[in-house]
């Protein structure tokens, strides 16, 4: 049996839940409660665990042994000694962690239905895998906001294979999630070290208690990530891998300096707007939380130090201190590269984003703290790009052109200027001419304009295929500064399902579509929030919009 359909199983174990009146947003932190005693069961049994790190009591052998309401009573019993566990690490994964599951006969079905899983195949592909799988899963299906704490798998992936930790670096994510970044990261050091056989004893601790740091504002989610980082023996100091805290608050402070910082920042605008972020070492006051996050990260990293974070468009573009944190990250750090991602990858389909990939001072001295940024490299991986979704998976294989130039021999010198003839002097926006996207002629530009390739002969070793050149393209600060006014929402390529401005229906129709999309959207969310059992607030909402629109609510 593979992982997949492990992961498969355990999630059909959700209807099992839902019989019990458990949302389906509570649904995977209550699997896991259970889960987690499993397999450190399994984990103890197969001789991967010297010991069990559940006191007497509270192992899985003690539920096996009981039925009816006997062994729901010792469930809770046992949640509430395991939240108070010697073992530190216990002992925040169980922190106020209690069931919710009211007839002992589901609780019942649930371990015999562990108890029925291949779980020598799970182990032998690894049981941190299978958790992880089941993460992935609840971010996919569920309608609810799970999908914030995800990345893509993939995308992880590439970004480790760019970043490329190493052995003896301090790794930070500010906003953890379910520790997915910390832990491919982990992962890809392994892979470089024998899974750190390689390492001496010292380095092997520092790898499994030191190397890896990340917070987590949710209680919740912070347990999700303990268990995960426990479950790819990775333990972290007295508070575990994952700290529990606000990083734009006062325990951001105590985040030590990194050598590489991977995460992605959520989405949206800080609760209680500036007020919220009430660290006073940060220069630009602002209630967005993704520019915060960057004032962070960029802040936070050692002299040389590197960094991949994954950010809305907004943070590109954004004027007033979104301009001065652009510059300020630009005048400390080489903004070396910019990945602009395919829309429908994250769960709010609509979402447009990036990743920016940065280091602290200059390749030639990391010391250096000002004018760090000569040139960006920008790949347009969204540009007549498929819809994605789970008809159309993103995958490794639409990341992997940019990887191949991202790691190109040639990035230190950029092959041509990104402006007409002349350099900057009379250079204006169209100085970029839009790529047509014919097969005849990639690189064909606007009548009006030299027709100047973007690489020269031979290309990146000459292994580019002309798609992906067109793609990627470098702009010097001078550039960026003088014609964009600092913004870095740079693109090039036409798409070919933009609409034409010529060719637009007529108000009325587009004010029709808006007003069906919308009324749709709300249709949508009125659902959401009497599954979430939010029904008086619903009919609240519901009455303010027909008082507005001056209507008669249908009953």
């Amino acid at each position: 049996m593979s992982n997949n359909e492990i992961v498969q199983k355990l999630w059909n174990l959700c209807d099992v839940l839902r019989d019990d009146g458990i949302n389906y947003s509570d649904y995977v932190t209550e699997l896991v409660l259970l889960l987690f005693i499993k397999m450190e069961f399994e984990n103890t049994e197969a001789g991967i665990l010297q010991k069990h790190k559940l006191p007497e009591g509270c192992r899985w052998s003690d539920l096996t042994k009981l039925s009816g309401l006997n062994l729901l009573n010792h469930y809770r019993q046992m949640l509430l000694d395991l939240s108070k566990s010697d073992d530190h690490l216990i002992a925040a994964i169980y922190a106020d962690a209690q069931t919710r599951l009211r007839e002992p006969r589901h609780l019942e079905q649930l371990i015999k239905s562990l108890d029925s899983i291949d779980w020598f195949s799970a182990k032998r592909d690894g049981l941190g895998d299978l958790y992880e799988g089941l993460l992935e899963k609840n971010a996919s299906e569920t309608k609810s906001g799970a999908g914030q704490y995800f990345t893509p798998r993939s995308l992880i992936d590439s970004i480790i294979r760019c970043i490329k930790p190493q052995v003896g670096e301090l790794i930070q994510d500010p906003a953890a999630g379910t520790a997915g970044f910390l832990i491919a990261a982990d992962a890809y050091i392994k892979g470089q070290t024998d899974d750190l056989y390689n390492l001496t004893e010292k380095q092997q601790s520092f790898q499994r208690n030191q190397a890896f740091v990340g917070m987590e504002l949710v209680p919740g989610t912070r347990r999700l990530a303990l268990m995960n980082c426990l479950l790819h023996g990775m333990e972290g100091d007295d508070e575990g891998v994952v700290h529990l805290g606000n990083t734009l608050g006062q325990p951001g402070t105590h985040l030590p300096k990194a050598d590489v910082i991977l995460t992605n920042p959520p989405f949206g605008t800080a609760k209680g707007g500036e007020a919220s972020v009430t660290r006073d070492d940060f220069s630009y006051k602002t209630s967005n939380k993704q520019l915060v996050f960057l004032q962070h990260i960029y802040r936070s990293l050692k002299p040389g130090g590197r960094a991949a974070v994954v950010l809305p468009d907004n943070v590109l573009f954004e004027a007033g201190v979104g301009n001065d944190i652009r510059r300020d990250l630009m005048h400390k750090c080489n903004l070396h590269t910019i990945l602009r991602l395919p829309t429908g990858i994250f769960y709010a389909q609509g979402v447009k984003t990036n990743v920016l990939f940065f280091s602290k001072g200059t390749p030639e001295n990391p010391q250096q703290d000002e004018n760090c940024t000569k040139h960006v490299w920008v790949y347009d991986l969204r540009s007549n790009m498929p819809s994605f979704g789970k008809r159309t998976p993103f995958g490794d294989q639409h990341l992997q052109p940019f990887e191949t130039c991202f790691h190109a021999e040639n990035r230190e010198s950029p092959p041509y200027p990104p402006f007409t003839k002349g350099g900057d002097e009379g250079a204006n926006e169209s100085a970029i001419p839009p790529i047509e996207n014919d097969q005849n002629s990639v690189h064909r530009f606007e009548k009006g304009h030299d027709s100047i390739p973007p690489f020269e002969k031979g290309g990146l070793g000459g292994i580019m295929q002309n798609e992906t050149e067109s793609r990627w393209r470098c702009f010097s600060r001078d550039w960026i500064r003088a014609q964009k006014g600092d913004s870095l929402d740079i693109a090039w390529l036409k798409d070919q399902d933009s609409v034409d401005a010529a060719n637009l229906p007529e108000p009325d129709v587009l004010a029709a579509e808006a007003m069906s999309e919308l009324t749709e959207a709300l249709r949508e969310l009125n659902g959401l929030m009497q599954t979430l059992g939010a029904g008086d607030e619903a009919k609240l909402q519901r009455q303010l919009l027909v008082d507005a629109l001056a209507l008669q609510e249908v009953q």
